[in-house]
């Protein structure tokens, strides 16, 4: 089969890309004005640097592959045909429908570039189902997640100081002081971008799955500490220093500091992680052989 290229490539993209404006259009208005999505926005940017650095090392293993990406085609249609013909909450369908967005683009780079080169770049192909919403029950889902894990986080920050407390569902109280941790108190904008942030970090960083996917699995326990530690942090600030601290600009503000916070823990674990990896690389390579 004849060699297809970046030309065939880009007019299969705009395919896409003019077939399912609405998804489009929709899914980038969403994370443009919630907070909860803002994470969309930056995935196809990442997506594509990520290609980008990889992309003058993969030129020999560039070959068309038909078979493979015909069948993502005929995946994609089918999951469009479901969000359009079904009869779901619209949520649910704007999932869907970007859903099948992401497999005809994945579905057209392995039909011009070939199955090599997208096993290659896999992590950066399949970051763009990042580009997918979260239909409004997974988020609610997350939400509730993050809220039922901060209180408990929070409690034991409390209990580990001497803080009389008292926890009941999302409420906490302590001496002068009632505390709600809410659905905008879970920090799900900040948790999403810190677990986002940490798997890129992590396929830059390191060599070995496991470290990666082991980061990553750690960035959630980081999200629930962040938002107990501001719980926890705003909490004493307001009863101890100033309760102006309750209301001011730590509290509607500060989550940015807090999750600067995480992010250096993050980068710490990746450090330690990637020292234990050139460790054993060096231990490897020193080894004498054996006849």
């Amino acid at each position: 089969m004849k060699k297809l290229g970046a030309r065939s490539f880009i007019s299969l993209w705009a395919m896409a890309a003019v077939v399912g404006w609405r998804p489009l259009v929709a899914t980038f208005s969403l994370a443009w004005r919630n907070d909860q999505y803002t994470h969309i926005l930056l995935i196809f940017p990442v997506s594509l640097a990520l290609i980008y650095l990889e992309w003058p090392a993969l030129q020999s293993l560039r070959t068309s592959n038909l078979r493979v990406g015909a069948l993502l085609f005929g995946i994609s249609v089918l999951v469009a045909a479901l969000a359009m013909l079904s009869a779901l909450p619209p949520d649910v369908r704007l999932s869907i429908g970007m859903l099948a967005v992401v497999l005809w683009w994945i579905g057209a780079f392995v039909l011009c570039f070939g199955t090599r080169v997208a096993r290659a770049l896999i992590f950066p192909l399949c970051f763009l189902f990042w580009l997918v919403p979260f239909p409004n029950a997974m988020l609610n889902a997350i939400v509730s997640f993050l809220q039922r894990w901060s209180v408990l986080a929070a409690d034991l920050l409390f209990v580990a100081v001497g803080v009389p407390v008292a926890k009941d569902g999302f409420l906490l109280t302590i001496p002068g002081l009632a505390i709600e941790v809410a659905q905008e108190c879970s920090s799900i904008r900040s948790s999403l971008m810190l677990l986002v942030t940490t798997m890129v970090l992590a396929q830059l960083w390191l060599r070995s799955n496991w470290r990666k996917a082991l980061v990553i699995a750690l960035a959630v326990p980081f999200s629930v500490a962040k938002n107990a530690v501001r719980i926890f942090t705003i909490a004493m600030l307001g009863t101890r220093v100033d309760p102006g601290y309750l209301t001011g600009r730590l509290h509607r503000q500060g989550g940015i500091v807090f999750f600067l916070f995480s992010l250096v823990g993050i980068f710490v674990l990746l450090w330690v992680l990637r020292r234990t990896e050139t460790h054993v690389s060096l231990t490897t390579a020193l080894r004498p052989s054996q006849s």
